[in-house]
């Protein structure tokens, strides 16, 4: 099973301060561990949302870009892990020894396609193959 692990945002990350020395030292070595276990398959962090956009869907308007910073911290994060773990509760006992000065933190898992309908399945199957594709297409 594959888990987002996620880093709320606050008004330090909001305002595009970076984390001091010790908190980064001690990041890259919780990020060792996750990795020599095997579960580590990403781990970023984001630029504050000042830098950012929204873009709001709608079935009936046009799609509308919103441009950042967004309102409030609550919502917004900072950034992310994800991690391949067998159950939950193995994701929640590796971060809670996670560096504490990294604040609050998020754990989400991620569907799988085995999650979906059979049909849908091989429709969202085909279209990622396809965006894929397209993708690795030169030029």
């Amino acid at each position: 099973m594959r888990f987002m692990v996620i880093v709320k945002a606050d008004k330090n990350s909001e305002a595009g301060t970076l984390p001091d020395e010790n908190l980064i030292v001690a990041m890259g070595k919780f990020n060792d561990e996750l990795i020599k276990a095997d579960m580590l398959l990403a781990a970023e962090g984001l630029h504050p949302s000042s830098k950012g956009v929204r873009i709001r869907l709608s079935a009936q308007d046009k799609p509308v870009v919103i441009d950042g910073p967004f309102i409030g911290e609550a919502g917004l994060i900072a950034g992310f892990w994800l991690i391949q773990a067998k159950t939950k509760e193995e994701v929640i006992a590796w971060f809670m020894r996670c560096p504490s000065d990294v604040g609050e933190i998020e754990i989400r898992q991620v569907f799988e396609a085995e999650d979906f309908d059979p049909v849908i399945k091989t429709e969202a199957g085909r279209a990622t193959m396809e965006a894929e594709q397209a993708f690795r297409k030169p030029g």
